[in-house]
């Protein structure tokens, strides 16, 4: 099984890459694990990881800049069905807009908006940085198999994102109310926290995308 790990110039890169090359190591057999910044790499990918980090507009510029990615993602992820893992702003990319420093097209994929988080508590700090519980209700989603609520990931953002179907949010976390911090419908899933810095939790959750059969 191939799996690429886009680079577009996010600042997570590496740190993404070497975790799922680390959770691809505990699967028999082991998946292809290959870092790649062209369109025809996406397209022949039977998985696909997009790593994000920095602002939405910035991650959305980089995708822009890499010739033919955005159509490729598209065919790849929406007409082919490959499986597909967003992190962090690589997630928020998936929702319809994002509202950092103006309004910026999204991928359309999750239908909602990319928001300022305002917590109720103004003793928050923004941004929401470190580490939290994440919220699950009723039956895990297959790629958030093994984790419970109560577990701790991960985090590091200023936005969230506001999904219109509520059913596209696979867990919350509480930061003066309740966000997204893992999306998803059909083929595709994102997490707002970063799983590559999220210890044996995030390692657990790759491992179950690399193993997911949508």
């Amino acid at each position: 099984m191939s799996v690429v790990v886009i680079d577009y110039g996010s600042g997570n890169l590496r740190s993404a890459a070497k975790a799922v090359e680390r959770a691809a190591a505990s699967l028999s057999p082991r998946p292809e694990v290959r870092v790649v910044a062209d369109a025809e790499a996406v397209l022949a990918a039977e998985r696909i990881v997009l790593p994000g980090q920095g602002a939405f507009a910035e991650c959305a510029a980089g995708v822009a800049r890499v010739p033919g990615l955005r159509a490729a993602l598209g065919e790849a992820v929406v007409r082919k069905g490959r499986p597909f893992l967003g992190i962090c702003v690589g997630m928020q990319l998936m929702a319809s807009r994002g509202l950092e420093h103006g309004a910026h097209e999204g991928f359309g994929w999750v239908p909602g908006e990319v928001v300022p988080l305002e917590p109720s508590d103004p003793a928050l700090k923004i941004p929401h940085m470190g580490w939290n519980d994440l919220v699950l209700d009723g039956s895990p989603h297959p790629v958030l198999a093994g984790l419970a609520s109560g577990t701790d990931v991960y985090f590091v953002h200023s936005y969230a994102m506001r999904c219109r179907d509520s059913s596209h949010v696979l867990a919350s976390v509480d930061y003066g109310g309740l966000l997204p911090a893992a999306v998803g419908r059909d083929n595709m899933v994102g997490t707002q926290f970063h799983p590559d810095k999220s210890q044996q939790a995030g390692l657990r959750l790759i491992a179950n995308f690399l193993a997911w059969r949508p």
